[in-house]
């Protein structure tokens, strides 16, 4: 005997649904075409790109700070970097043992380069005040004007600098912060007789870019010490500021390179601080990345820079996409013949969330640098699975709430409101485990957790949006009310066929 119950009343709008998802997928498509992101980047796997290998600089007596603690701390600084630049899918790993080990760095995609070059700084920052200053015209000038107070031995070396041999504007960062140096700075201009540090990198809580408002074109990066750097930042300013130039002038050391040597006219006591230098904004970015995150505890020479091929040949990318779409292709073949007209259902809400995803993966690669490895198909795939799941979930409640004896459109509403809490678990289940992932892990891991999570977000946002309207629209044609055989949810399908009784 069967029961019978009220229709379900229901607020939900199908057509406003799939309407306001057709905009959405119009509004990324154009925003592709507006971002110029027409390919998807792909990772060091799948394309290749530039490695460098770093190899600690070791002066005479200084074997013992090449430490396994020092190399790590290292590598922890140069992710922090790459990633703070918007790299996906970088690798930075230490490889080799005791004093001879090194950094290898390895970033996907032609602008490598830039990346390898920023991330290899030592980026040790120092405020010194200058104690004489000489310009450079090509050669050295033993008539430049010695620094009173200053050994022989400083003099004669800032008589014979010449800022304009190239050897001379590397940098090192090997500068001892209780020394009195020679240096020139970045453009090989000045040359400078610099005091012992006394406000120093380390003392740095926050940097960040900015853009002079009234010039508009002038780029420079602003600086906020933590309590140590804001006391010794304010005393250095408040001693220099009543005496002669240049010893009123403090100057911004990078590296051993001047980057700019303002004259203080008043004390600051604000603790904070701009580093100006004619910057370009990508210069200053750059610069205000590496200072955030800290100077490396060691400086390294760096190795020739070397274009790497993918590591994975085509064959196995080949197959490995080929396994993704046999997959693909069993899933929608079993929707079909299980299901049948339902299951063009489920081909319609892969292939949005196919398209919400492909446009997701362009946009984030001009976004966030994204790049697709190997791993993030893999993920992807997954993903396919926890989809195909929310579609069986919800389809076999409307079969369980037709046995009751429910109407087609009454079973598509209250089997909603009953299979959308499981599909709603399951789905947190994995973006939970996609993004602790994500968080806790290096390289390739991470690639497979985001697509994990963006595809499990996707699959989310079809079947509310997709998946639910299309049914209930399809609930109040004939051939699926009437339970036709190639409809899905015929009698046959539903388990609801009479049963003879024996004479």
């Amino acid at each position: 005997m069967s029961t019978t119950t009220k229709p379900v009343k229901t607020t939900a709008r199908p057509a406003r649904s799939l309407a306001i998802l057709a905009l959405v997928l119009i509004a990324l498509t154009g925003l592709v075409f507006v971002q110029g992101a027409t390919q998807v980047r792909l990772g060091l796997d799948l394309r290749g790109g530039t490695s460098v290998t770093l190899q600690p600089r070791i002066a005479a007596g200084e074997s013992g700070k090449v430490t396994n603690e020092a190399i790590d701390q290292a590598v922890s600084i140069i992710r922090q970097r790459v990633n703070s630049l918007g790299v996906a899918e970088s690798e930075v790993a230490a490889q080799g043992s005791g004093t001879s080990r090194q950094i290898v760095i390895s970033v996907p995609g032609d602008t490598g380069r830039r990346v390898v070059e920023l991330v290899g700084q030592t980026a040790e920052l120092r405020f010194r005040q200058v104690l004489a200053t000489a310009g450079s015209t090509g050669a050295a000038d033993p008539a430049a004007t010695p620094a009173t107070g200053v050994s022989e031995e400083i003099n004669a070396k800032f008589a014979a600098l010449d800022c304009t041999k190239p050897e001379n504007l590397q940098g090192s960062g090997a500068d001892a912060e209780g020394d009195t140096i020679v240096a020139c700075d970045r453009a090989g201009f000045t040359k400078y007789i610099l005091a012992p540090a006394e406000v120093l990198g380390r003392q740095i809580s926050e940097a960040s870019a900015g853009l002079d408002a009234q010039s508009g074109s002038a780029w420079y990066v602003s600086l906020t010490f933590n309590g140590e750097g804001t006391a010794a930042f304010g005393a250095i300013t408040s001693r220099v500021t009543s005496l002669a130039a240049p010893l009123n002038q403090v100057a911004i050391v990078l590296d051993g390179l001047v980057v700019s040597a303002p004259r203080i006219n008043e004390a600051i006591p604000s603790g904070t601080a701009q580093i100006t230098g004619s910057f370009t904004q990508l210069e200053a970015q750059d610069l205000a990345n590496v200072l955030k995150y800290g100077a490396l505890p060691l400086a390294f020479d760096r190795g020739e820079v070397q274009q790497v091929s993918p590591t994975l040949g085509a064959d196995q990318l080949s197959a490995g996409l080929l396994a993704g779409g046999l997959g693909l292709g069993l899933v929608l073949l079993y929707s079909l013949l299980y299901y049948r007209g339902l299951g063009l259902v489920t081909v319609g809400s892969l292939a949005v969330a196919a398209s919400l995803v492909y446009l997701m993966f362009l946009l984030l690669g001009e976004w966030i640098g994204f790049t697709l490895t190997l791993a993030g198909i893999a993920g992807a795939i997954v993903a396919i699975g926890v989809t195909a799941d929310s579609f069986i979930i919800y389809f076999e409640r409307i079969r369980d709430e037709i046995r009751e004896g429910r109407s087609l459109r009454t079973a598509v509403e209250t089997g909603w409101s009953r299979a959308r809490r499981t599909i709603l678990v399951a789905d947190f289940v994995s973006i939970i485990a996609a993004v602790l992932l994500y968080f806790f892990a290096v390289g390739g891991v991470r690639g497979f957790a985001f697509t994990l999570g963006l595809t499990t977000l996707v699959d989310l946002i079809v079947v509310f949006v997709f998946t639910k309207p299309m049914v209930t629209i399809l609930a109040k044609m004939n051939f699926f009310a009437s339970g036709h055989p190639l409809s899905g949810l015929s009698a046959k399908s539903t388990g609801t066929l009479p049963v003879a009784k024996e004479a």
